[in-house]
């Protein structure tokens, strides 16, 4: 890819149309089917931009397996089922969930696996690292595109990189945030004539000083919504698990990461991962709309020590060289320590069915 393709055609198109909104540049810059990030970019493990928490450990995924055969038996044990990831990754999370899953074999003989994955390429690596699984994945663009049936859901860290809407408080209101073409044909924010209407905001967030800067997020919402709606009509669970904050509140969450550090979010356009943290209050009302029962979100590391996140550490490292027993202890403090993963990220669950759910409170 030549250094910079993206941008230079995104300006053109500025100059052209005119500023385009936050969600479209960032749509522009992760899936752009030539210059995408997604599309030409390794992003995971240690040699891509970030790391995340199922290549930290495989403690992650056995503790989701371990969750998922709770769900299975609160489903009913049925005969037939559809296990779901969105946004696999490089199939790791799911490569240790059928592992530890493993423990209980109607539960493989009865999942149909599915990965709803958009990369072509990242398709091919799911399918070598699930090879030795014993379950061979099918995919989908689009979780409609999954099969009906009763449905075991897991997305970790997918919403973090859908498109948000940006707005800044102005003496007449809330603008939409536009990425538009400075004086010296650089890009830069700026806003344009659309409004949020404030009478949908919650009361807490519809005063605010100018220049404010408030986040939607339509397209997270709109998914969360549809998987509810599917539990709902179909029996199941699903798990959402994502950076991000408990609250709706104001603040610029847009980031961009590059070469495994933060770079300007309007730089490299293509070149850097491009996320946004993720409003669960949101999240969660939209999966009411949908008409499931949404248990009240845990931060991560409370999630995973209540699985038994310690116990398995210890499980692990058992009668391991000193070196390896170090090494677990790392996994343990970065998965869940407050000031590393375990307090930014959250945990969602969501049901077709009351009822309790552990390690939720009901």
């Amino acid at each position: 890819m030549t250094a910079g393709k993206l941008k230079e055609r995104l300006i053109r198109r500025i100059e052209a149309q005119g500023p385009m909104t936050v969600a479209e540049y960032m749509t522009a810059c992760l899936a752009d089917p030539q210059d995408g990030y997604y599309k030409t970019r390794e992003p995971f493990g240690t040699k891509g931009d970030f790391i995340t928490a199922p290549e930290v450990s495989q403690m992650f995924g056995e503790l989701i397996g371990a969750f998922c055969l709770t769900a299975y038996e609160r489903l009913g044990s049925p005969s037939s089922f559809r296990l779901v990831e969105i946004g696999p990754g490089r199939g790791t999370l799911m490569a240790d969930l059928l592992r530890a899953a493993s423990l209980r074999p109607e539960f493989l003989k009865a999942a149909d696996l599915w990965l709803v994955e958009t990369s072509p390429r990242l398709r091919q690596i799911q399918k070598q690292t699930l090879k030795s699984s014993g379950l061979t994945p099918s995919f989908a663009d689009r979780i409609e595109d999954v099969p009906e049936g009763p449905t075991l859901l897991v997305a970790n860290e997918f919403f973090d990189a859908l498109p948000i809407h940006q707005f800044i408080k102005a003496p007449e209101g809330w603008l939409e945030r536009l990425v538009g073409t400075g004086p010296d044909g650089t890009l830069q924010f700026g806003a344009g004539t659309a409004r949020l209407d404030k009478a949908g905001l919650p009361p807490h967030l519809q005063n605010a000083e100018p220049g404010t800067i408030l986040e939607t997020q339509p397209a997270s919402n709109a998914i969360a919504e549809t998987i509810a709606a599917r539990l709902v009509r179909q029996g199941g669970t699903a798990l959402l698990i994502d950076y991000g904050y408990l609250k709706s509140a104001h603040g610029d969450t847009l980031q961009a990461l590059r070469d495994h550090r933060y770079d300007d979010v309007l730089s490299h356009p293509g070149e850097a991962d491009l996320t946004a943290h993720v409003n669960f209050e949101a999240l969660a009302s939209a999966a009411l709309k949908g008409g499931a029962k949404v248990f009240p979100p845990l931060t991560q590391g409370e999630f995973l020590l209540r699985l038994g996140l310690l116990q398995r550490a210890g499980a692990l490292g058992a009668g391991k060289p000193h070196k390896a027993q170090e090494e677990i202890r790392d996994a343990v403090e970065r998965l869940a320590a407050p000031q590393q993963m375990g307090e930014l990220f959250k945990v969602l669950a969501i049901s077709g069915s009351s009822g309790s759910l552990v390690p939720f409170d009901d």
